[in-house]
């Protein structure tokens, strides 16, 4: 093998890593964005007297991302995994906003 063929690889290698590196800061930021919303939603619930989950609306979302994740060619256990944490997150975000416990607004 050419010495060179080792760089190139390495090259490549850093080339495609600073792409995953991008994406997981775009995950980062939509996440933010995401939450700013779900704690709207959990104010408006607080004030409303409205329960912090919703049992219904969770599974219409998983039922919405599975099909998505496939469409996207990803595995929508794993898309189902990743959507249960966060509804759990949000959850417990609402419940320290109906309590007034909230550490933070990310409003």
């Amino acid at each position: 093998m050419p010495a060179d063929a080792g760089q190139d690889a390495i090259d490549q290698l850093h080339s495609i890593r600073e792409s995953i590196d991008n994406i997981d800061a775009a995950l980062i930021h939509l996440l933010a964005e995401r939450f700013k919303f779900t704690q709207q939603v959990g104010r408006l619930k607080a004030v409303h007297g409205l329960p912090a989950a919703d049992p219904g609306r969770e599974l219409e979302q998983i039922d919405r991302l599975r099909a998505l994740a496939v469409e996207s060619h990803l595995d929508p256990m794993f898309a189902e995994k990743f959507l249960n944490f966060v509804i759990a997150e949000v959850i417990h975000h609402h419940v320290q906003i109906a309590t007034g416990t909230a550490a933070t607004d990310l409003s």
